[in-house]
């Protein structure tokens, strides 16, 4: 199951952080949406592939692949307040949930399988 969840974060943490590095159009305007710099929204994208490169890294280092996991947890829980008190709807902030939780559930897994 780990190997699963690592692998799908992954492929969701990677691409997105990494078009938030290269600064795309469509990031940019996510960035101007909630009032952020896009050098702030560079700093969240190289935090969300760090985190997916650490994930992949874990399959090896399972203490590793937990810290990357966390920290994307993290990261998520943030995105979600951050959306919620830009006043957006509750729909815009429930992609960060979803990834907090699925994270947290790779950090459970990962801890209970040693």
């Amino acid at each position: 199951m780990t190997t699963v969840l690592a692998i799908i974060l992954s492929l969701v943490f990677l691409p997105l952080g990494l078009a938030k590095i290269a600064a795309v159009p469509v990031m940019r305007q996510a960035a101007a949406h909630l009032g952020m710099p896009t050098s702030l929204y560079r700093v969240v994208g190289a935090l969300e592939a760090a985190g997916g490169a650490g994930l992949l890294m874990g399959l090896a280092l399972t203490w590793l692949g937990v810290a990357a996991a966390t920290g994307l947890a993290l990261l998520m829980a943030a995105a979600a307040v951050v959306h919620l008190r830009h006043g957006d709807p509750l729909v815009r902030a429930l992609p960060a949930v979803v990834l907090a939780v699925a994270a947290l559930a790779y950090t459970g897994a990962a801890v209970s399988a040693g």
